[in-house]
């Protein structure tokens, strides 16, 4: 027993020599394989857009390039040199914040993309007709609000969307546009491709800032350092509708922005150029 004990120790002792070597002489490059794995894996299993800010004022850069993007028909920013603002809002129910949001809007002529999942279409009806009416896009968050990247079946991802579209023509008797974000923001290579294959544009942003915590919202002072601080041109700005600081501040805010020589755009403009 001794002797097979000595010589497992002796084994263990090789084996890690070898890998401290190994290590040592090609570390760099065990290091860019394993990276370009776990990136790999990361674009099939889903995950979670996000931004890098390194500049006040300029455009960040996303998880994925705006070319990259471009091959699925996805966008998260428009043309960097045009100082236009493109306003999208998220929303899952209805707590009282979209009229002042609404008004807001309306005063500054400022069309936004409100992308709902079926909850919200099923409890404010009344509120969906109005965002028409008034000329915004009511579009598409999915019916359940999943985790799409997990869902491989193209029949199950066609549903997540086609049932909300179904809803949204039973309350305005219009057929809903073929836009769409992914719920959480999480996306997976696959699931661009399914959405591209289905006649689905896929929205993300270039500014976003925490505000869909209810019992902790951002101080009027925080919202405006991110959202003055960071915006940029061509930017596709992420708002959450269930804010109530975004209801208390977006007059102001759009006062701002135009005081700033921004002005409003719809992402109708950049879906029709492919920007």
């Amino acid at each position: 027993m001794e002797y097979f004990m000595k010589q497992l120790k002796w084994k263990k002792v090789i084996m890690y020599v070898l890998i401290f070597t190994l290590a040592y002489f090609f570390g760099g490059g065990i290091a860019i394989l394993a990276n370009a794995y776990e990136k790999d894996n990361a674009k099939e299993a889903g995950e979670n857009w996000g931004l890098g800010f390194s500049t006040e004022g300029q455009p960040p850069t996303g998880n994925a390039t705006v070319d990259e993007l471009k091959q699925y028909d996805a966008y998260y920013i428009g043309d960097t040199n045009k100082k236009i603002i493109y306003i999208t809002f998220d929303a899952g129910y209805e707590n009282g914040y979209t009229t002042p949001i609404l008004d807001a809007l309306k005063k500054h002529n400022a069309p936004a993309a409100f992308f709902l999942v079926g909850n919200y279409l099923n409890t404010s009806p009344e509120l969906v007709k109005r965002m028409v009416e008034e000329g915004h896009f009511v579009v598409n968050h999915t019916y359940n609000h999943p985790n799409m990247s997990k869902i491989s079946s193209k029949d199950v991802f066609r549903k997540e969307l086609e049932e909300l579209e179904k809803a949204y023509e039973e309350i305005t008797g219009q057929k809903m546009m073929k836009y769409y974000r992914p719920p959480q923001g999480i996306y997976s290579e696959n699931n661009l491709k399914m959405a591209k294959e289905l006649g689905y544009k896929t929205f993300f942003w270039s500014l976003a800032y925490v505000d869909w915590y209810n019992d902790k919202q951002p101080t009027r002072e925080e919202a405006f350092k991110k959202l003055l601080g960071r915006i940029h041109p061509g930017a596709i700005v992420l708002l959450h509708s269930t804010s109530k600081t975004n209801a208390e501040i977006l007059d102001e805010l759009l006062t701002k922005w135009e005081e700033m020589g921004y002005t409003f755009g719809s992402i109708d403009e950049l879906a029709i150029r492919g920007e």
